[in-house]
């Protein structure tokens, strides 16, 4: 039966399901009586859709607090161990993978090297493979429990009707990778255990506006600050983010050449692969051997010794002209979206940390419209350097919560035959 605005009954209930389930985890543990004006649903809808979260083990009972009439009212939660999911992250040098529960808490994980073989499509897809059996075994789970995985990557994820989505990462070398596909082929994945991809970008501007230091803002700016840079916008328009490729903003017309083949990006001066290389063609000299997060860590100790010597004059140099740049392309960011609040994470942002930030800061405002300067922070993000994995399991426990917390189900091997066959077929006997 059709309701309002064409929506069934069934919709009808799923949205409140969904209402409620969401309302619990982000700010739970609640009453009944709390969630009705917090949903919007009527007590006897709460009532209903509460005694059925239940039923379906979802939701549990976490204490009571008293009340103005004097009878204290049971307090609900969600429980975390109803549910289990899996995010992956692509990065720049390894493979991580995590399991997790409802609650996010990790349960297992997983890091395998990159290696030689680099972003080998082939190389990829079985270190995700592999990274997710691991987990699995870790846990004694079988893929069929998972609730789904969801996996953030480098580059433009394009979603499909042919093959799902399909990955562009230009400075990877994947030219329209069929990434989904890919990754179903080999069948370690159950079909109905649904698998999400997605920018990394936008999974660590995921996490942090749900988890970290974007909570509670109407729009922020989340820089992932690694070998390269990316960017997630998150506006009340584009209320689950949306990534751009602002590593690859032109900041110096013929300038260096970037990994995507074009002259003078960001991301050729501000990258950390760029600022390594920068400071080698400088006459920096990191140790022997040493891999673009240990060149990272060496360059800043030679910026900024802790022990009392004289900096590095020429890591000290480098490391000011990526401020000033990064400064820039952050200014670009606050005057085009005008965000409340832009964040930094990534591995390289994270390791620079406060006191780069502050010379980073101080460039961006130099370089903005003062009126938007003015409105928008800039801090470093919370949730450190698994935030893109924790991010990108947010994206199958974004789409479970939206279902109203149904679980996926495996599809039948064939069709169930009609109704209304059976009956014709039972009286031609």
């Amino acid at each position: 039966m059709a309701g309002l605005g064409g929506r069934t009954v069934h919709d009808l209930r799923r949205e409140s399901r969904s209402a409620i389930l969401q309302r619990l985890y982000f700010d739970g543990p609640m009453s009944r009586h709390a969630l009705c004006p917090a949903t919007g649903l009527s007590s006897g809808s709460v009532s209903n859709v509460v005694a059925e979260l239940l039923a379906d083990g979802l939701v549990e009972e976490a204490g009571s607090v008293g009340s103005e009439a004097g009878r204290p009212r049971r307090l609900l939660r969600i429980r975390p161990d109803s549910g289990r999911l899996i995010g992956v992250d692509v990065g720049e040098t390894r493979v991580r993978v995590e399991l997790l529960d409802l609650a996010l808490t990790e349960l297992a994980r997983t890091e395998r090297p990159l290696g030689p073989r680099g972003y080998d499509v082939g190389a990829v897809v079985g270190h995700v493979h592999e990274g997710i059996a691991e987990v699995l075994a870790t846990a004694r789970l079988a893929p069929g429990e998972l609730l789904g995985v969801g996996i953030g990557v480098p580059g433009i994820v394009e979603d499909t009707a042919e093959s799902g989505a399909v990955v562009h990462g230009q400075t990877i070398g994947w030219d329209a990778v069929p990434l989904q596909r890919l990754l179903r082929t080999a069948g370690r994945l159950p079909v109905h255990v649904p698998c999400h991809i997605d920018n990394g970008a936008k999974t660590l501007g995921q996490a942090e506006m749900w988890f970290g230091a974007g909570r509670g803002a109407r729009s922020a700016v989340v820089v992932l600050f690694g070998s390269g840079v990316g960017a997630c916008v998150v506006t009340e328009e584009a209320a689950q983010g949306r990534a751009v490729e602002w590593g690859h903003l032109t900041v110096r017309v013929g300038g260096r050449r970037c990994r995507c083949g074009a002259r003078g990006c960001l991301e050729a001066y501000a990258g950390a692969e760029a600022l390594v290389a920068r400071w080698r063609e400088a006459g920096g000299q990191p140790s022997a051997g040493a891999d673009e997060e240990r060149a990272l860590t060496e360059l800043l100790a030679a910026a900024r010794p802790a022990d009392g010597r004289e900096s590095d004059p020429v890591a000290a140099a480098v490391l000011a002209e990526t401020a000033e740049y990064l400064g820039a392309g952050l200014s670009d960011l606050i005057n085009l979206f005008q965000p409340e609040r832009i964040l930094i994470g990534g591995w390289a942002g994270l390791q620079l940390g406060g006191a780069f930030l502050e010379e980073v800061r101080g460039h961006a405002l130099a370089h903005a419209l003062r009126f938007p300067a003015g409105r928008a922070g800039i801090a470093l993000g919370r949730l450190g350097p698994d935030a893109v994995t924790v991010g990108a399991a947010v994206l199958p426990l974004a789409a479970f919560f939206s279902a109203g917390g149904h679980r996926p189900r495996p599809a039948p091997d064939t069709a169930p035959t009609p109704a209304w066959r059976t009956t014709v077929e039972g009286r031609s006997v």
